[in-house]
C-alpha cells in the first residue's frame, strides 16, 4: 500500500502547495499509528506557526541553539524533539523543555542528558539511535551495543531519562530495496530490544522515514516520521 503511494506521490506539487495544505496532505496518508515529526530546521517562527495553526504540535530540530531559540519564541504547548547529532557540552541548553532527543549514539551522551535532566527534576525520553545506512557519514550503535546499554546495571541508576525506543537512517540512495532492507533491519533490532524490556515498558518508538521514504519506513512497521521538506519547502541552508 504504502510503496504504493509513493508512485504516485509528486513531490514537487506538494512542495507547490501551501505549509497547511502539505501538512494535510502527509497526515492524510499516515495511519492513526503513527506520529509526525514536523522538521523544522532552517525554518523561520512564522512559517513553523503555519504548521502549528494547522494543527500540529510536534516539531524536530538538528541544531540546538536554533531550537532553544524557536523555543523561546513559540507557544509553549509544543513538543519539541532534537533529531540531530548531539554533543555533550550542548545537553545543557535544551534539558528544560525537549520532549524527545532522537540521536542517542552512546551511554556517555545517556548519562549527561539524565545529569541535565536531573537539574529541572524532569525525565527526559530518548531513543538509541542505530546505525542501519551503509553511509560512513550516518551515527549511531550497534545491536549489540545497544543490547547492552538495555541490559546494564548503570542504566537502571538513571533515573531522569527514559530509553522509549529506536532510531535509523536509511542510505541516502535511489535504491528503494536497499532502503527497505535497512528500515527491515532495524525493526527486527528493536524487536530483539523490546524483548529484554518489561510488558509495561515504555519502550514503543520506531523512529525511521524521512520526506523521500517515509512511506517505506511505515510499511517496514515505523511508528514515527520526521517529514521537513515535503512539508515547508526546500531548505535553505545559508
Amino acid at each position: 500500500m504504502f510503496v504504493g503511494l509513493l508512485e504516485v506521490y509528486d513531490k514537487h506539487k506538494c512542495i507547490e502547495m501551501s505549509i497547511p495544505e502539505n501538512l494535510h496532505y502527509i497526515k492524510s496518508s499516515l495511519p492513526e499509528q503513527v506520529t509526525l515529526v514536523a522538521v523544522s530546521k532552517t525554518k523561520s517562527v512564522n512559517e513553523i506557526m503555519e504548521a502549528y495553526d494547522a494543527g500540529q504540535r510536534i516539531f524536530g530540530e538538528n541544531k540546538i541553539q536554533e531550537m532553544v531559540d524557536k523555543e523561546a519564541q513559540m507557544p509553549k504547548d509544543i513538543e519539541w524533539h532534537m533529531i540531530g547529532h548531539v554533543q555533550r557540552n550542548k545537553v545543557k541548553y535544551m534539558a528544560e523543555f525537549v520532549s524527545l532527543i532522537h540521536g542517542v549514539d552512546n551511554f556517555k551522551l545517556l548519562k549527561e542528558i539524565n545529569k541535565q535532566a536531573k537539574k529541572h527534576h524532569r525525565t527526559i525520553n530518548c531513543l538509541l539511535q542505530i546505525k542501519i545506512a551503509d553511509e560512513d557519514s550516518k551515527f549511531g550503535m550497534t545491536a549489540k551495543e545497544a543490547q547492552d546499554i538495555l541490559q546494564s546495571d548503570e542504566l537502571s541508576e538513571l533515573n531522569n531519562v527514559a530509553v522509549v525506543g529506536v532510531m535509523g537512517m536509511a542510505t541516502f540512495t535511489e535504491n528503494t530495496q536497499q532502503v527497505e532492507d535497512e528500515f527491515k533491519r532495524l525493526k527486527m533490532i528493536f524487536d530483539d530490544l523490546s524483548n529484554l524490556e518489561p510488558k509495561d515498558s515504555k519502550f514503543k518508538i520506531i523512529s525511521m522515514g524521512m520526506s523521500g521514504d517515509y512511506q517505506i519506513a511505515i510499511s517496514c512497521g515505523s511508528t514515527l516520521v520526521r517529514i521537513g521538506s515535503s512539508i515547508f519547502g526546500e531548505r535553505n541552508y545559508k
